[in-house]
C-alpha cells in the first residue's frame, strides 16, 4: 500500500462535530443499561458529600472510557470527543471522575464491588456470557503484581513475582482476582480485592472465594457442580474448608512438602500412566516445553494435623524427566502435585487442573488494558478502579458472547479493535439517530448482530 497523493496535497483538520471514533460504545453501553448498571450503582454506592452525587453516570463514564482502552484518569477524556454528547448523556470530565474516585473510602469501595457483582448477575441472565453454568462452573483464583513507580502511592510496596522463571521484587500493588468460567465460555471476573504490594498471595482469599461461590449460585450454578482451582499459594486450610463447607470441589496445586514427598514415593511404579499433551506445556522449573509426561494418583488427606481443616481427597501427580540430567543412568524425575476432592477420572482431573491457567489470560487482558497504570495515589480510589476494570472486562466479554462464537472467546484487545473502536458519522433525522460506519468494514455482519441484540425490544413476560 502506498500514499495516493503527494505530501503537499494532504492536510488534516480536527473540525467535524459529527464523527465518533468508538461507535461500539453504543451497543455495549446499551447492554449496561439493560442489565441495570445505573440502578444498582445508584442504590448501592453512597459517597458522602456533593462529590458523590450522580454516582451512576460517573461510574458509567469510567467504564465507557475503559472499554475504549483508557488506562488512566486523563485518558477518560476520550469519551467527550466529536458527536459523543449526541449519543450519550451524563458524560463527565476526567477531572470530575478523578475527584469522585479520590473521595472513596475502603467501605465505599466495597459498595462498588457489590454493584459490580449485581451487574454480572444481570449479564449472565441476559446474555450467554456464562453458557453451560448449569453443567459445570470453574472458580479460579489468582493474584498479580500491578507495578507502580510513583512515590505517593498509598499501599504500594515491594512484592515477589516471577519474570522469566526468576523470582524478583517489584514495587506495586498485589490485587487478587477470582473468575467464573465454563467449558463453553471464557472467564468473567467475579471478584476483586485490591491489596498492598507486600500482601501474601492468599491474604483475604477465603472471604473472596466465599463471595464468589455465592455469586456463582446466583448465576445458576449448583455447588456440587463447581470446582475451585488455584496454585500452591491457595493451598490453605481456610480456603479449602470455605469451599468444602458449601459443597464445592477443589483442585489446588501443592508444594513439595515432606508429607507430599512421602505420598509420591509410595506410588507403585506400575501406577504411572503415560500421557501426551495435544499442546506442549511450559515447565517453569525446567524452563522448557514438555510434550509428554506420566501421571498417577494416590489417596491423600490435606491438613491432616489440623482437625478444623482436615480434608480427605487424592493427590494427582505429574512427573517429567529432568532436562538437567539427560545422561543419568536412571531417569531423574521432577514432580508436580495437586490436591483434589473431585471424582473426575485421573487423566481428565489432571487436564482440568492445568486449565486453571486460563485466568492468566484475564490478568494479561487487564494489565494490558485498564490496569496498565494504577492511576491514583489514594488506595481506595485504586480499589474502585480495579473493580470497574473488571466490570468493563465483563461487559466486553458479554458483548462478545452476543456477537459470534469467535468473539465469545476472543481476547480483550481483539474485542476493543473489532467491536468498540469503530469510527462512525452521526446523522439525525426525524428525531432518530443513524450511525454511518465505514463500508467494507471487517466483521460488519458480526457488529450488526451485536447492535440488533442490544437494541431489540425487551422480551415480554
Amino acid at each position: 500500500m502506498r500514499s495516493s497523493h503527494s505530501a503537499a496535497r494532504v492536510s488534516a483538520v480536527f473540525d467535524d462535530p459529527n464523527l465518533v471514533a468508538s461507535a461500539g460504545l453504543v451497543p455495549v453501553m446499551r447492554l449496561a443499561e439493560r442489565v441495570g448498571l445505573h440502578e444498582v450503582v445508584s442504590e448501592r454506592v453512597r459517597v458522602p458529600g456533593s462529590v458523590g452525587a450522580n454516582a451512576d453516570v460517573k461510574v458509567a463514564s469510567i467504564v465507557a472510557g475503559m472499554l475504549t482502552g483508557a488506562d488512566s484518569i486523563d485518558d477518560l477524556g476520550v469519551i467527550r470527543h466529536g458527536a459523543m454528547p449526541k449519543l450519550f448523556g451524563g458524560i463527565r470530565a476526567p477531572s470530575t471522575v478523578g475527584t469522585f474516585l479520590r473521595a472513596f473510602t475502603w467501605g465505599d469501595a466495597r459498595q462498588v464491588e457489590s454493584a459490580a457483582r449485581e451487574a454480572l448477575v444481570g449479564l449472565v441472565r441476559q446474555t450467554p456470557v456464562l453458557a453451560g453454568a448449569d453443567e459445570r462452573v470453574f472458580i479460579d483464583a489468582d493474584s498479580t503484581l500491578a507495578r507502580v513507580f510513583g512515590h505517593a502511592k498509598q499501599g504500594a510496596a515491594f512484592g515477589h513475582t516471577k519474570i522469566g522463571g526468576h523470582n524478583v521484587r517489584l514495587r506495586g500493588y498485589h490485587p487478587l482476582l477470582t473468575t467464573l468460567s465454563t467449558r463453553q465460555s471464557a472467564p468473567v471476573v467475579a471478584g476483586t480485592r485490591m491489596r498492598g504490594g507486600n500482601a501474601g498471595s492468599a491474604r483475604g482469599a477465603a472471604s473472596l472465594v466465599t463471595e464468589t461461590i455465592n455469586l456463582a449460585r446466583r448465576c445458576g450454578a449448583r455447588p456440587d457442580r463447581m470446582l475451585f482451582r488455584g496454585d500452591s499459594a491457595f493451598y490453605a486450610g481456610e480456603i479449602v474448608s470455605a469451599c468444602r463447607r458449601q459443597g464445592v470441589e477443589v483442585s489446588v496445586t501443592v508444594a513439595q512438602y515432606p508429607n507430599v514427598q512421602r505420598a509420591i514415593a509410595a506410588i507403585d511404579d506400575d501406577a504411572w500412566t503415560v500421557i501426551r499433551y495435544p499442546q506442549a506445556v511450559w515447565d517453569e522449573a525446567g524452563q522448557s516445553w514438555v510434550s509428554d509426561a506420566e501421571i498417577a494418583e494416590t489417596p491423600f488427606t490435606a491438613f491432616a494435623d489440623d482437625k478444623n481443616h482436615r480434608v480427605a481427597g487424592r493427590l494427582i501427580v505429574r512427573r517429567v524427566k529432568d532436562k538437567n540430567h539427560p545422561d543419568a543412568l536412571f531417569p531423574v524425575w521432577r514432580y508436580h502435585a495437586c490436591f483434589t476432592t473431585s471424582t473426575l477420572p485421573l487423566v481428565e482431573a489432571e487436564k482440568t487442573h492445568r486449565q486453571h491457567a486460563i485466568i492468566e489470560h484475564v490478568n494479561d487482558d487487564l494489565e494490558h488494558g485498564p490496569l496498565a497504570h494504577i492511576p491514583s495515589g489514594v488506595f481506595a480510589a485504586n480499589a474502585v478502579w480495579l473493580t470497574l476494570a473488571a466490570l468493563a472486562h465483563n461487559l466486553l466479554r458479554a458483548a462478545g458472547s452476543l456477537t459470534s462464537a469467535f468473539h465469545a472467546k476472543a481476547r480483550a484487545a481483539t474485542l476493543r479493535r473489532t467491536l468498540i473502536n469503530i469510527p462512525a458519522r452521526v446523522a439525525r433525522r426525524a428525531r432518530s439517530i443513524t450511525l454511518h460506519l465505514p463500508t467494507h468494514w471487517p466483521g460488519e455482519h458480526d457488529w450488526h448482530h451485536l447492535f440488533h441484540a442490544t437494541h431489540a425490544p425487551p422480551a415480554t413476560s
